[in-house]
């Protein structure tokens, strides 16, 4: 009987919501991520039905809620385009397997899409069990995408080739993260690295989807080397590759910038940085970044959460561990607008830019069609609210939405 009740009260987590459920979200500082001023919001299911300045009459009777939200700031979903949703690690032993993310790791940090990738451990973690992962977070209730693919070529996937998986799986949006300048990698050539991005852009356009090639770049001397022969010596357009990391040594992220100007997108990884340290936080790259005048579209910012952060000696052996933190992309805001930086500014990084970038048309914004996917900021910038698809998930800060193991003491 108690294994019965035990039973039920996990089932519980994953009931199917009323689609016609309608909330009304009133005095709204929107931002969409342009400004817009006190708005109200109407959600319908999943969706932003309606944006306005004034209130609209609901029928009585319907299954309705209102919630002011006093005049504080709203802003789209986070959009983290590189999460180890099933766990990283594994470069020091077994015993340093990350364990997976829980969704209220995912959602407290204002993310209400994940884009799950393999690492260092593409063997015994798989595409396979990255896809059932992300389908298990979108029942209950967040949006999850993923790369095929991890460190190695030739690239780990479900149907035999990366066009395959991109062609023909739902989720999968391209590949990632390959490693390069890494002594974990396959070290691989120039040949290898077109063929599996070609392969990436010629699934992305059967499928209508991103079809980016998402670079993991290490610790190595050769830096961007790669990249910059790819773009020069194929047809392939430099927008296919997303180099990520590259703030974690400063010559790295000079380097990256030049990339920038050829058309690629990079992306900039809230990871703790250290003082005097020979790298530069998120804030510090994206404030950068932008003083260059460089275009604003071409960069994004996420967490590596839930991935391995070793540091390593001369011999390529780990000697410390950490653990990269879901809620790294909301200190990262935090951090930004408590040094003066205005929203609407560095907010495209957080959501509008990962949304293009992933051809995502319904995220990282806030229009009426648009899923409803957002975040109410408290006073100080930190996350407060969080509704995603249409459901709150976090409410002052807490989770109301956890999953169903999390709900469960062993």
């Amino acid at each position: 009987m108690a294994g019965s009740m035990r039973w039920e009260y996990f089932l519980s987590s994953y009931a199917i919501y009323p689609v016609s459920m309608i909330s009304l979200l009133r005095n709204a500082d929107l931002y969409t991520p342009e400004p817009m001023g006190i708005r109200h919001l109407l959600v319908a299911g999943e969706s932003i039905v309606w944006i306005g300045t004034k209130l609209p009459d609901t029928p009585a009777g319907l299954n309705s809620s209102e919630h002011d939200l006093e005049g504080r700031r709203v802003i789209p979903g986070l959009i983290d385009c590189h999460m180890h949703l099933t766990g990283g690690g594994g470069e020091a032993g077994p015993e340093t397997r990350v364990p997976p993310l829980s969704i209220s790791q995912i959602t407290t940090g204002g993310v209400t899409t994940a884009i799950g990738v393999l690492g260092t451990d593409d063997i015994v973690r798989s595409p396979a069990e990255l896809i059932t992962t992300a389908r298990g977070l979108i029942a209950e209730g967040l949006s999850a995408y993923c790369y095929t693919g991890g460190y190695h070529v030739p690239p780990a996937t479900v149907t035999g080739s990366v066009r395959g998986d991109i062609v023909l799986i739902d989720l999968i949006i391209g590949v990632g993260e390959l490693a390069i300048s890494d002594h974990r990698s396959s070290q691989p050539t120039l040949d290898e690295l077109l063929r599996v991005a070609g392969d990436a852009h010629v699934g992305g356009l059967m499928a209508r989807k991103a079809g980016i090639l998402h670079l993991h770049v290490g610790d190595g001397a050769r830096g961007l080397e790669l990249v910059r022969q790819a773009i020069e010596h194929s047809e392939l357009p430099a927008a296919v590759f997303h180099p990520t990391h590259v703030n974690r040594h400063r010559a790295l992220f000079e380097e990256s910038l030049a990339l920038v100007g050829e058309g690629c997108s990079i992306d900039v990884t809230a990871f703790p940085v250290k003082d005097g340290e020979d790298a530069w936080s998120a804030s510090e790259a994206l404030t950068r970044y932008q003083e260059k005048g460089l275009p604003p579209g071409r960069i994004t910012v996420s967490s590596d959460g839930g991935g391995c952060l070793p540091s390593f000696d001369a011999e390529g052996r780990v000697v410390a561990l950490d653990v990269g933190r879901p809620s790294a992309m909301a200190g990262t805001l935090k951090e930004l607008l408590a040094g003066g930086q205005p929203l609407e500014r560095i907010l495209p990084a957080f959501t509008s830019n990962p949304a293009r970038l992933l051809m995502l048309s319904k995220k990282g914004h806030l229009i009426a069609g648009s899923d409803a996917d957002l975040v109410v900021l408290d006073a100080g910038g930190g996350v407060e609210d969080v509704m995603a698809r249409g459901r709150w998930h976090v409410r002052g800060g807490r989770p109301t939405i956890r999953g169903g193991f999390e709900r469960i003491e062993p």
